[in-house]
């Protein structure tokens, strides 16, 4: 490896390095309640080193969303590749996003807040990176349902604008999965999560079928 290859990779892991300490702070305190010493602290480097690579922690914060969404993309995108038919493609992207919340709970709580986040827009180097993974994300469930509708697996009378389906059935599933994270669900007598998720996406899929 040549110097300047080296060079890169180490800066690539020393960047990389301050993301995980700055995960481990603002998903233990919160964004608000800490500082950019107290992240330099945990990623054992000085404060100063830390701008070179982070103008701000709004800047970090934006680079955690986007480690998400690449998280979820490469979820969604495996879980497509294990079946053929567009419905059962659905239907293991649903399964994929309830995995998503359970295995990977920060980065779940991250992309479900990040509505709220006021520096989420800022241009930076990760703006347009930001906005293309959202869309792969997108992207994927769109071609699942295409897919269904050209194997006559999906009704293409009940898939008639698939992106707006898109949407639907990710928001019905998300829903879901928020209820199941309510402190008060064995109270409520909900069914167990992983039986009321089962049972949402296999009714979601009776809806879409053909």
């Amino acid at each position: 490896m040549n110097l300047d290859l080296r060079r890169e990779k180490e800066k690539h892991e020393r960047r990389e390095s301050i993301l995980n300490a700055a995960e481990n702070v603002f998903f233990s305190k919160g964004y608000d309640r800490c500082s950019m010493e107290e992240i330099a602290r945990n990623a054992q480097l000085s404060r100063a080193l830390l701008y070179v690579y982070f103008k701000d922690k709004a800047a970090m914060m934006r680079a955690i969303v986007l480690r998400s969404l690449q998280n979820l993309r490469d979820r969604f995108s495996q879980a497509i590749s294990q079946s053929e038919l567009g419905i059962d493609q659905v239907a293991s992207i649903g399964q994929a996003y309830y995995d998503f919340s359970r295995e990977e709970s920060d980065y779940f709580d991250v992309l479900t807040h990040s509505g709220t986040f006021p520096h989420l827009l800022d241009e930076d180097e990760h703006s347009v990176a930001l906005q293309c993974c959202g869309d792969e994300i997108m992207q994927l469930m769109v071609e699942a349902l295409e897919r269904g509708v050209a194997d006559s697996s999906l009704s293409p009378d009940r898939v008639q604008d698939p992106v707006k389906t898109a949407y639907f059935l990710r928001g019905a599933v998300h829903g879901v999965i928020m209820e199941t994270r309510q402190p008060d669900q064995k109270a409520r007598d909900l069914p167990e999560a992983d039986v009321l998720i089962r049972y949402t996406i296999e009714m979601l899929g009776h809806s879409l079928k053909a």
